[in-house]
């Protein structure tokens, strides 16, 4: 066993209910975008970086002015002097809690069953908020000296591109340097077993129909846009998933992705043909191909529409950043430390969601993907585990010694 580390993992166990008590204060603070509704992290930052200053740790926050005017913050915490710096960063903000009736109980207030903690964000990324925290506290109580710094970044905006999260924070580029590593736990599975190298690309598509609206029961005296919507975004969904079909056994799901998501609403009434219909396109895309083409093939199948005039919007873009090395020092330390305190060797993959991790690589730095989670992020009753909350603290303070 790495030396020091039993006195690590004591604290870590002794923490649990302190992590939590954090959790269940945390998840009433709502935290979503203010482009969805929300009035964005700047709360529950107030509030975590209170209990990070409860235990001695010093901070600074960047705060970043979005497009609404609100204030989306960013807390950075280090610790240690060791050679080299590895970055534990988790996502403060979450998304809406959807639909309401699908929720056992409020989704704004923790409800613990057990070994099970129940909330919006508990999963996404609270679980990886918290590992962090706690992982830095057990590694500065200690009094051991690590091999290695230890960072801190709890970022905002994660849900909507990290515009005004970890994307702005690389540009400090006094913060970071070129040997600095990252972990993110954002992404993982049920028993820690995969370690996430490499992310598809990310592209959301606003599409706007404009027809002509009428009386329904003279519908030839219009346009509907609704109609028109329907037959355009069926036209693309074939055209997509036939031209991009190449299959790469790194990611899961090995092929790319074309998803109609939201649509918003077009008129009040039903006997009203809507003259305006906007929905949204989710697509996840694999590394081999190029973002710009996806979207000139979706503009192409627009122009040729003639009865109504259809606008193709990019709403969310960031383009696949190059795989992190299997071999990575980073990818190494993490692996490393699994194998030693779960006796498994994870093996190393690719997903389609889009992480943090995502900016360093595009910088050249060394970034991994990792936790332990039960996939239901997004999810009516989302959910995390206390026992794997603590456990992945013990994993990302073991890969600092």
């Amino acid at each position: 066993m790495t030396k020091g580390f039993d006195r690590v993992s004591g604290l870590v166990d002794s923490y649990s209910q302190d992590m939590v008590r954090t959790m269940k204060e945390m998840i009433p603070i709502r935290a979503v975008s203010p482009m969805s509704g929300g009035e964005g992290e700047m709360e529950r930052a107030r509030y975590l970086e209170g209990v990070l200053k409860s235990w001695g740790l010093s901070t600074h926050r960047y705060d970043y002015t979005d497009g609404t005017g609100t204030a989306r913050p960013n807390i950075i915490s280090t610790v240690g002097d060791g050679q080299g710096v590895i970055w534990l960063v988790g996502h403060m903000d979450t998304v809406a809690e959807g639909d309401r009736s699908l929720w056992k109980t409020d989704p704004f207030a923790l409800r613990l069953e057990g070994d099970l903690m129940y909330g919006r964000g508990t999963s996404d990324d609270g679980q990886g908020v918290v590992s962090c925290m706690y992982a830095l506290r057990a590694l500065v109580e200690s009094g051991i000296t690590a091999r290695y710094k230890v960072g801190l970044a709890l970022v905002a905006d994660e849900e909507l591109g990290s515009r005004f999260g970890m994307q702005k924070l690389m540009e400090e580029r006094k913060l970071f340097g070129k040997r600095d590593m990252f972990v993110v736990p954002d992404s993982g599975n049920s028993d820690g077993s995969v370690i996430e190298i490499g992310e598809k690309g990310l592209l959301w598509l606003k599409i706007t129909v404009n027809g002509r609206q009428v009386h329904a029961s003279t519908p030839g005296l219009g346009v509907n846009a609704f109609r028109e919507s329907i037959e355009f975004l069926h036209e693309v969904d074939v055209m997509l998933h036939s031209k991009y079909s190449k299959k790469n056994a790194l990611f899961r799901p090995s092929m790319s992705t074309f998803e109609m998501t939201k649509h918003e609403k077009n008129v009040d009434s039903t006997n009203i043909v809507p003259g305006t219909d906007i929905s949204y396109m989710d697509c996840r895309v694999l590394p081999d191909y190029r973002l710009d083409d996806v979207v000139k093939d979706v503009r192409e199948v627009a122009g040729r529409k003639t009865r109504a005039r259809i606008d193709v919007e990019e709403y969310v873009r960031d383009d696949p950043a190059p795989v992190t090395d299997a071999n990575a020092e980073v990818v190494k330390l993490l692996e490393s430390s699994i194998t030693e305190l779960r006796g498994i060797k994870p093996k190393k993959i690719g997903i389609g969601g889009g992480t943090c991790a995502a900016f360093p690589r595009k910088k050249g730095m060394q970034a991994a993907v990792w936790m332990t989670e039960q996939d239901v992020a997004h999810q009516p009753n989302e959910y995390a585990r206390v026992g794997d909350m603590v456990a992945d603290a013990k994993v990302f303070a073991h890969m600092a010694l």
